[in-house]
């Protein structure tokens, strides 16, 4: 009875820590001191939680975790967000229609402005559409960029690609790193959080100049577009960028806020994570993280998605039958490739991230060629992968969309795209790193095994098997693992 009653507490307890993420709780349009009053509380539930239930197991790992890129390994603290594999990424526990609905816009029934969901990740709460203007201001207070930062940029060809543009640009910036200076001077651990909340804001202030500055140099033969102090993040990006009709605002709106966050143990959120538990500062970590999302099997997916569709284009041209469609993706398959955009590590269904840009699509561009062909891909792909048999989720993810409707508005340039991912990753990463500093989370120092410890290891476990079905004892052990039984495995 004591025992069900604790729990009837414990559980009341979450249900009303759950309901924070739901409401506003605050009127403070400042989000440094938003933060500051809730650091200590959760610092107090972390602790009450490490002291509970710090032994209590989380599941056993196997020789296929620990081969296949520690996938599923349930090891990471990641407060931002949590993907589910049936309904897709959570932000505070919200779903992306849920964002939709509650989170400010610039226009009346808008896409969501990233600055709320900047608001959301760090205080778990909703922000107004006050305190979310309020950031929009912090952020153009902060954005100005030192001119050593084009200094290295322009010492860069313009052939080099725009991911090693942006983490070049990153590290030049680490010289103003209020962290690093902060630290070298003597910190107390207790407030590593406040430098790191503000080389966090720095930073993403500062990215949409640094990557606008990239891609009219890269592609627009130099020639810099300045800032409108009058739009918002998205709307004043995509400006610099050299676009101004409004419809590709919205998208912009939409593509910052959907690629935010998408848990911890992705390749750029955990690098960051990683390297920041070094107490790296968040230039030295993004910077590492950006490298990570630069490889072909994270943010560079949706260029190869895109080259795909243009080889259908080239093939067989953009009207299409889905017959035509399927002998198409066969042979594909049959060449020992994969349908890129299809398939998903976590997610067992289509990708809401996903869906929110289909919806945007029929809305705005529902004859579009090229969205017509993702649509009947939609309806062609996932039976194909089924019928196959050899995949968990035959579903398209985000990096299928995405691609198409940039295109449609002219921002054809696909090695562009992991820039515009880059950006929008960093507020969720900064997000989460500025709570592990606030939480004092440790060094990340996983267990590594060679292959011979795991061979001798899995033999001694086959070898006590035996030994117990036997009845017999587990002794005449080596301090290799070896048992001196290895005939019985």
């Amino acid at each position: 009875m004591v025992r069900m009653m604790r729990m009837l507490v414990d559980q009341g307890r979450r249900t009303s820590h759950n309901l924070r993420w739901v409401r506003h709780l605050s009127n403070d349009t400042d989000l440094k001191s938003r933060l500051a009053q809730l650091i200590p509380e959760e610092q107090a539930r972390l602790k009450d939680l490490k002291t509970k239930y710090g032994k209590s197991s989380l599941g056993d790992t196997t020789v296929d975790m620990a081969i296949g890129g520690m996938r599923g390994i349930k090891g990471m603290l990641w407060e931002t967000s949590l993907l589910d594999a049936d309904e897709g990424i959570r932000f505070r526990n919200l779903s992306i229609p849920e964002c939709q609905e509650k989170l400010p816009t610039a226009i009346p029934k808008g896409e969501p402005i990233p600055e709320g969901l900047f608001w959301l990740l760090v205080t778990g709460e909703i922000p107004t559409k006050e305190q979310a203007s309020a950031l929009t201001q912090e952020f153009k207070a902060r954005s100005k960029i030192p001119g050593h930062v084009f200094d290295v940029l322009n010492a860069l060809p313009k052939t080099a690609h725009p991911m090693t543009q942006l983490t070049s640009a990153i590290m030049a910036l680490q010289t103003e790193s209020e962290f690093a200076k902060a630290y070298e001077k003597g910190l107390d651990k207790r407030r590593y959080w406040d430098p790191v909340y503000e080389d966090s804001l720095n930073l993403i202030a500062k990215l949409p100049e640094i990557a606008a500055y990239i891609y009219r140099r890269s592609y627009k033969g130099g020639k810099s577009i300045e800032a409108d102090s009058s739009l918002d993040y998205s709307a004043n990006f995509a400006h610099m960028l050299g676009y101004d009709d409004p419809k590709f605002h919205e998208l912009m709106r939409l593509y910052l806020t959907i690629h935010t966050d998408h848990e911890g143990g992705n390749v750029s959120a955990h690098t960051v994570h990683l390297v920041g538990s070094a107490l790296s500062d968040p230039y030295l970590s993004v910077a590492a993280g950006m490298n990570g999302l630069a490889g072909p099997l994270h943010g560079l997916a949706n260029q190869e998605v895109l080259r795909w569709l243009e080889d259908i284009v080239a093939e067989i041209g953009t009207d299409v039958t889905t017959e035509q469609l399927r002998d198409f993706i066969w042979k594909t398959l049959k060449s020992g490739k994969v349908v890129p955009g299809y398939g998903h590590a976590v997610l067992r269904k289509t990708d809401p991230r996903y869906t929110c840009q289909r919806e945007f699509a029929l809305k705005h561009l529902p004859n579009d060629p090229m969205f017509q062909m993702v649509s009947k891909l939609y309806e062609v792909v996932p039976p194909i992968l089924l019928e196959l048999g050899k995949v968990k989720n035959p579903w398209p993810n985000v990096d299928a969309h995405s691609g198409v409707l940039l295109q449609y508005y002219g921002l054809k340039e696909a090695n562009y795209y992991t820039v515009l991912f880059g950006v929008s990753r960093t507020m969720g990463v900064l997000s989460q790193l500025i709570w592990d500093r606030a939480f004092g989370l440790p060094i990340e120092r996983p267990k590594s095994m060679t292959i011979e410890w795991l061979e001798n290891y899995c033999q001694k476990q086959a070898t006590n098997k035996i030994r117990a079905m036997m009845g017999m004892s587990n002794t005449n052990e080596h301090s290799d693992g070896r048992t001196g039984f290895e005939f019985f495995a």
